[in-house]
């Protein structure tokens, strides 16, 4: 072999054994770190969901105890994970997302959870593209509008109470923006509807079930 193609040889080989090197250490990095990664996105999930359902109103683990549900209708999206919390083997809420559609700069995804009772034990905002200065108002860190959801059931208020004042409701609107309320009261109802509805389907389902229901909420009264 002349001395060119024999450097060409030697370069190509410590070429491929640097390469494999790089991916032995990028393996061995994964594999020492795979748990603290896999802890560190538990905790940041468990944060989330423990702003609407408070540490000491469960003790199972809600990450292992969820299923998917496909119930457009009710809940604004194909597909919904529902976690489902539980102490001493009793069930005490179910947590899952929540679309409202018809936001006025789009849909906007809240976070639910709701006793076995039917009532809400918190209610927050994911996600929203509102107006910034008017409908940003549903941001628990702008006001507390968002907060007075909580202890509100199916019937408290009443049915015609599901509304802002505007429409004859108990909930307020925000000054110059009507719409964006309006958007997440009648989606917080819809979310109580849901529970009411398909509660006990969705705790007697296997975790990691799908349940998927075709059936939609009554259609709300014109005003």
């Amino acid at each position: 072999m002349s001395e060119a193609p024999r450097e060409a040889f030697r370069a190509g080989l410590q070429l491929g054994l640097a390469a494999l090197l790089a991916t032995a250490l990028l393996a061995g990095t994964t594999w020492l770190t795979r748990d603290r990664i896999v802890a560190a996105e538990h905790r940041a999930q468990m944060q989330a969901l423990e702003v609407v359902l408070p540490a000491d109103r469960y003790d199972n683990d809600l990450l292992a105890d969820a299923i998917q549900v496909q119930a457009p209708a009710w809940l604004g999206s194909e597909s919904t994970t529902v976690y489902r919390a539980s102490r001493g083997g009793e069930p005490s809420a179910l947590v899952f997302e929540a679309v409202a559609p018809d936001g006025y700069g789009g849909p906007i995804r809240l976070l639910v959870a709701v006793d076995p009772a039917g009532t809400v034990l918190g209610v927050r905002v994911v996600a929203h593209r509102e107006t910034p200065g008017l409908g940003d108002d549903i941001e628990a860190g702008r006001s507390d509008w968002i907060t007075r959801f909580r202890g509100r059931a199916l019937g408290d208020p009443p049915a015609a109470g599901w509304a802002v004042r505007k429409d004859g409701g108990d909930f307020d609107q925000f000054a110059g923006a009507t719409v964006t309320p309006r958007a997440v009261v009648r989606a917080v109802q819809r979310a109580l509807g849901f529970v009411a509805r398909h509660g006990d389907a969705i705790r007697a389902a296997p975790a990691g079930d799908t349940l998927r229901i075709p059936t939609a909420p009554d259609p709300a009264p014109a005003r």
